[in-house]
């Protein structure tokens, strides 16, 4: 057991990346308290508008349409360190601002909108340069575990984030949660002031004169000649289009279909990021890059999971279902993202993971408002199974376009247990 932990932590004995993911843990709680606490507002400012909710998401989203291709070339660049300083202290200086309107009770509607365009600006500059940052903390060696664990950070903030703000907006409104959010955001700023340049891993980047000539376009062409990374990134748009949009859905759910309060939205989250940190940790002993078949059976899986949500008829229904699609959709996602990074040249990957970013996080602006009107029209319900619905056919295309193009086959073993293996060609 304790040889088991030693290395699903193994990252962690690595003083830099220690820090690193201290900073963002603080940090990722008091913004998913944040999350929370605005989509309520959002609804108690709209009169429960799912579309205006669908909105805000659009807005805080939309920046990474736009600018997230350039943020991956500043990060082939310029020193991700420094970059990743400046982006988290806008954040700090804007989510202070927003949590001063929310207190003094000024706030309306557009203030929110405007803030979600600004908060999302710092977001699509930091993201890329924090992915593309982890293999300097770690090396190559160990960035799978840091991947994971970086992942398991992620989660275990939206298990604790929501579960803390769903309590204090009931005890004390959404205006201190808004605080506790722009203090929170402070610590990846002391993280990055205490880690040591000395001993980051950059031995495998290019010089710094080639480092000037990084282009965008070189980036997309790269991916462009790359089918194992195209392959994953397509997937994950279509899905992050339809079915990621589990903070706008899953608000909705519980306000107009199941009529509860901030405190049961809370238990929907956490319910399904306690679902995701399993899957988090599920792939954290990782030491290899993962099969394109491991890509593939855990999206069909989260499609499928993501479909039952939408479907199920009671709220504790929908409580037990979420933790298992939370812990296929990180599977995916994380399996996915070490598939790419894995397979990437050091000076490209900035760019490629920018590139990533964008399909990760970029296709919310345009499934959001879709989204929201859906629940609004349909509602919050189908807005689940649609989008489930359409992630599974799309994984399921994928499977058969992939056992196509390379010959293998899928073949079902029921005896210890049921479960699908691949059919190398040869043995076809």
């Amino acid at each position: 057991m304790r040889a088991k932990l030693s290395t699903t932590f193994q990252s962690m004995t690595i003083r830099n990346y220690r820090l690193f993911a201290t900073g963002q843990l603080i940090k990722l709680i008091g913004v998913w308290m944040m999350f929370v606490a605005q989509d309520w507002l959002v609804l108690d400012l709209s009169d429960d508008s799912a579309t205006a909710l669908g909105v805000v998401v659009a807005l805080q989203f939309t920046p990474v349409l736009l600018l997230t291709l350039l943020s991956g070339r500043l990060a082939d660049r310029y020193d991700k360190r420094i970059l990743l300083f400046v982006a988290n202290t806008t954040w700090s200086i804007l989510a202070l601002a927003m949590s001063t309107l929310v207190i003094t009770g000024v706030v309306q509607l557009w203030h929110v909108f405007v803030f979600a365009a600004l908060l999302g600006t710092a977001n699509a500059v930091e993201t890329p340069v924090r992915q593309s940052f982890v293999s300097e903390l770690v090396g190559t060696p160990l960035l799978p575990n840091a991947l994971a664990l970086s992942a398991a950070t992620f989660n275990s903030a939206r298990i604790i984030g929501p579960a803390v703000a769903g309590v204090a907006i009931a005890l004390f409104d959404v205006g201190p949660v808004f605080m506790i959010a722009a203090v929170g955001s402070i610590a990846p700023l002391v993280s990055m002031i205490r880690i040591r340049p000395a001993e980051l891993h950059r031995d495998d980047l290019p010089p710094v004169k080639d480092r000037d000539s990084a282009r965008v376009i070189d980036g997309l062409r790269y991916v462009a000649r790359r089918s194992d990374l195209v392959l994953p990134m397509a997937l994950m748009s279509v899905m992050g289009m339809t079915l990621f949009n589990f903070q706008l859905t899953l608000a909705a759910l519980a306000k107009t279909v199941f009529n509860t309060g901030a405190a049961s939205f809370g238990l929907f989250s956490t319910a399904l990021a306690v679902g995701a940190l399993a899957g988090a940790l599920a792939g954290s002993g990782r030491r290899s890059r993962p099969s394109v078949w491991t890509v593939l059976g855990a999206a069909v899986a989260t499609g499928v999971f993501g479909t039952l949500v939408g479907l199920a008829p009671t709220y504790w229904l929908v409580l037990t279902l979420l933790p298992f699609t939370g812990f296929f959709m990180v599977f995916f996602a994380q399996a996915s993202n070490q598939r790419v990074q894995l397979g990437v040249d050091a000076a490209f990957r900035g760019r490629v993971m920018s590139l990533w970013v964008l399909v990760f996080l970029g296709t919310n602006p345009v499934g959001a408002p879709i989204i929201g009107w859906i629940a609004e029209r349909f509602g919050a319900g189908a807005s689940i199974w649609i989008g489930g619905l359409i992630s599974m056919t799309t994984a399921v295309v994928a499977l058969v376009w992939q056992l196509h193009r390379t010959g293998t086959r899928l073949r079902l073993r029921i005896l210890p247990l049921p479960r699908f293996y691949v059919v190398p060609p040869a043995e076809v």
